[in-house]
């Protein structure tokens, strides 16, 4: 199964492997909303079989499904058993914002049987899990 959050991927393999992750700015407070691939892709089979012409949609995880990096840190944290490896750099990313999560309401408009299915949580255990497995 493939996830479309690279971020967490990289935060999980830090975690496990004992590498450092850098902090760039914003107290590590900047929160983003996270969605699995499996709701993009039924987004996309929901949109093939009822295609909107000219239509533009931000898919994402929606503010339900939102977590701040030191949030993050914790969830992975009480998942492994392993504290994260960190260091906080005071400079923010060029371009970064400190919040942003994608408004889904005119998805869920014209495509009302789209929902989010996976939580910020189970898509954390699914990563973890990819990594045990994968180690194996």
């Amino acid at each position: 199964m493939l996830f479309s959050n690279a971020f967490l991927n990289y935060l999980i393999k830090c975690n496990l492997s004992n590498v450092q992750y850098n902090i760039f700015g914003y107290k590590g407070k900047q929160v983003r909303d996270n969605i699995h691939s499996s709701d993009v892709i039924q987004f996309m089979n929901l949109f093939i079989k009822n295609p909107r012409i000219a239509e533009v949609y931000n898919i994402g995880g929606g503010k339900n499904n939102t977590c701040s990096i030191l949030e993050t840190f914790q969830i992975v944290e009480n998942i492994t058993g392993k504290k994260m490896i960190y260091d906080y750099i005071e400079k923010n990313r060029i371009g970064d914002h400190i919040c942003y999560y994608s408004n889904l309401d005119k998805i869920k408009t014209h495509y009302p049987q789209f929902e989010i299915t996976k939580s910020f949580e189970n898509i954390v255990k699914r990563i973890y899990e990819k990594y045990l497995y994968e180690s194996k």
